[in-house]
């Protein structure tokens, strides 16, 4: 097999294995550059937005400052929440711990002076469930699933780049495309940088 012949099956193929993920990115960037539709959407359909899950006398020390993580760990525990979380001191008196996955959201509010705890689960939205898989990533997560899916997200994101890698070497192989590949690349070049100076 030729390199030719290797490069235009690694195209093929990664075109193939990353046609969810480009789905799923490019659906989900139209929806975060269109958010007032959605939103008039859901208001539109009279669900609130928050649904009360518990409300219950709680007590647990909370450092005076620091990182908050423990805590929120902690407060999940209690709470019988599972999934990925972020831990916030809104102010003095709330600590807000926000549990998720790609299909529900929780948010834990401890009230430290009233020593109360609420939990509120909110209402699914595909908006949210598309834009929440857009947005994750990283690996601040002790979860493996959730390390799991950054290394995953690594690999698509070096197999986007191989594919645009292997698109050009073919363009360029191919004489007779080559001038429209060249007001296609310039054109591209052209609108992003325009952006990037404008804006």
């Amino acid at each position: 097999m030729t390199f030719n012949h290797f490069n235009r099956r690694l195209h093929l193929y990664l075109g193939l294995a990353l046609l969810p993920w480009f789905f799923m990115y490019g659906i989900s960037s139209y929806v975060f550059n269109h958010p007032q539709t959605f939103e008039q959407r859901f208001k539109a359909s009279g669900v609130p937005l928050w649904k009360k899950r518990f409300e219950r006398h709680y007590d647990v020390p909370v450092p005076a400052d620091g990182d908050l993580k423990e805590l929120g760990a902690r407060i999940m525990r209690d709470a019988g929440l599972n999934g990925s979380f972020g831990t916030y001191r809104q102010n003095e008196n709330q600590i807000t711990v926000y549990a998720h996955t790609f299909w529900w959201s929780t948010q834990a509010k401890y009230f430290v002076n009233e020593k109360r705890l609420l939990a509120e689960d909110r209402a699914f939205r595909w908006d949210h469930f598309l834009t929440g898989m857009h947005a994750r990533g990283g690996f601040d997560q002790d979860s493996f699933l959730s390390d799991a899916w950054a290394v995953v997200i690594d690999i698509v994101c070096l197999g986007m780049l191989l594919w645009v890698a292997s698109g050009i070497y073919m363009w360029w192989k191919i004489s007779i495309v080559r001038g429209w590949g060249w007001v296609a690349l310039l054109g591209g070049v052209a609108s992003f940088l325009f952006f990037l100076w404008k804006m």
